[in-house]
């Protein structure tokens, strides 16, 4: 199970640091993904994280502004949003890929996604 938290409403510039909680799988043995969906969109993949903070991918449209993180002994997953932008605006997945390496946009190449965390940037 994972349940994501910390979204909001925010100016553009703003931060926001979103939080996964995860359960039911060994979370240290675990690649995982944020992905986002804006309204009238299609899924976007944004970055993924090995099994320690040391492995991270992030998409073109993100990098440098989004940071992933876990903590391991916590079974949590972050992302960190600086920089926000307008067009940043969506509802905010964790996921848990069934491959390392995917990139996949598609919600049948993870084992499990979350419900989402809305985040709205805008002034």
């Amino acid at each position: 199970q994972l349940m994501e938290s910390g979204g909001g409403l925010v100016q553009p510039g703003g931060s926001l640091r979103l939080s996964c909680v995860t359960s039911g799988f060994d979370f240290g043995d675990a690649y995982m993904s944020w992905l986002r969906q804006a309204p009238g969109k299609g899924v976007e993949w944004l970055s993924r994280i090995g099994y320690d903070n040391s492995v991270t991918h992030y998409a073109d449209s993100v990098k440098g502004r989004f940071t992933i993180s876990r903590d391991n002994a916590k079974n949590t997953l972050f992302l960190q949003l600086n920089n926000l932008k307008t067009e940043d605006t969506a509802m905010y997945y964790c996921a848990k890929p069934i491959s390392r390496s995917s990139t996949s946009a598609r919600r049948e190449d993870y084992r499990a996604w979350g419900r989402g965390t809305q985040v709205t940037v805008s002034s």
